[in-house]
């Protein structure tokens, strides 16, 4: 008999993987993947060429240095010291990661002692959430409320919900799944709370740039009260398209980065070797911000189609990211019987969001990133056949 460790008691997993293994079961090329966070849209040309020469680089078969390539840590020192207004170390105040969640994993175990509260969103990513359980923290979700305008978290709310348990608020803008943004309003808010409470903000910067207003990301460090207080975790998978790369980094204060390298040499010892020059040399090419851009508006005209196409059907609009939610609750079905309906009558594989927050049972996830505007078209017939 296996008796499952405590740490696990809370930990569901996310769904996404339940109805992935189901689409590729069905090996049905008519069915639309919009369940999981891949994107057809390929990397930057400039990663391309350096991962195929890495391949016969004998300096890339390698574990050293453990927390990252120096080229590597200087253009992830580079890439978020512009972003955020600051200037970062690469050696004493950069970790590379494999994969952004890693990252955030080694930060959280580095910052929270268990038993003690990690502030985070409602609706929000099922694998922080889990996270913030196996360090042995406590979640405590503030709503992000949906609009017709799109999805809202109140400041007030937010530095309300820090107090003396607190050992880090973890935020992400745009958040998965939602696509909600924050801006200096959550940051001035969040900044008093902090600071009486003495603990870190955890910024999860995998898809700064990818928002739908063309504004330049709002960067939590780029406040007085708040820049020696905040950890960047940021990855390559959103952003650059570099998902199978599994290269993630790690900024902030060097005291804390001291502690999270230490946590990195226990967990996942170091990024993938073949993969640390094509990322440094995508994060700082000229055109960085085109290119991001320019895989932007494609993802935002998909979404534009859903949202087109669903506009009967209870989406809530999102501000960026790869993905939207619609609210079966509302449409009398729970997220699981909708999916299942959707997978079977429509041939659509879409996640429940079971688990990813208190307010997660109420929504289905729909993403953009993986299916061009043109199979999108029919999204609504698709629909009909599922739900009438």
């Amino acid at each position: 008999m296996v008796t499952r460790v405590t740490r696990l008691r809370h930990i569901p997993g996310i769904g996404v993987d339940r109805v992935g293994d189901a689409a590729d079961a069905a090996h049905d090329p008519e069915l639309l993947r919009l369940e999981n966070l891949d994107t057809d849209i390929r990397p930057p040309a400039v990663a391309l060429a350096a991962t195929r020469a890495a391949i016969d680089d004998d300096d890339a078969n390698s574990y050293l240095p453990f927390h990252g390539s120096a080229r590597l840590r200087a253009a992830v020192a580079a890439h978020v010291g512009r972003i955020a207004g600051r200037t970062y170390d690469p050696d004493t105040e950069v970790v590379n990661a494999a994969g952004g969640l890693n990252g955030v994993l080694d930060v959280l175990l580095a910052t929270v002692e268990p038993g003690r509260e990690v502030v985070i969103a409602d609706p929000i990513y099922a694998g922080l959430v889990n996270r913030i359980r196996l360090a042995g923290g406590v979640p405590r979700h503030v709503p992000c409320q949906p609009s017709a305008a799109g999805w809202h978290t109140d400041p007030d709310e937010l530095a309300a919900a820090v107090g003396p348990n607190t050992a880090a608020v973890l935020v992400m803008a745009p958040a998965m799944p939602t696509g909600a943004l924050l801006d200096g309003g959550h940051w001035d808010a969040l900044a008093r709370a902090v600071a009486a409470h003495d603990c870190w903000v955890i910024y999860d910067a995998a898809m700064e740039r990818i928002r739908f207003d063309g504004k330049a990301p709002d960067h939590p460090a780029a406040h007085p009260g708040l820049a020696h207080r905040t950890v960047t975790c940021g990855a390559a998978s959103k952003e650059l398209r570099m998902i199978g790369w599994r290269v993630g980094w790690v900024v902030g204060p060097a005291e804390l980065m001291a502690d999270v390298k230490l946590v990195g040499l226990s967990n996942v010892v170091c990024p993938v070797g073949i993969a640390q020059e094509a990322v440094a040399a995508a994060l700082s090419a000229p055109d960085a911000d085109a290119d991001v851009a320019a895989a932007t508006a494609i993802w935002q005209g998909r979404c534009a189609t859903i949202l087109d196409r669903l506009a009967d059907y209870p989406c809530v609009r999102p501000h960026g990211g790869w993905s939207l939610l619609i609210d079966t609750v509302a449409m009398g079905l729970s997220p699981e019987v909708a999916a299942e309906r959707l997978f079977r009558l429509g041939r659509v594989a879409a996640t429940p969001m079971n688990g990813w927050g208190p307010a997660g049972d109420t929504y289905l996830r729909l993403v953009f990133a993986n299916e061009p505007a043109e199979r999108l078209d029919d999204l609504r017939t698709r629909f009909v056949a599922a739900f009438g």
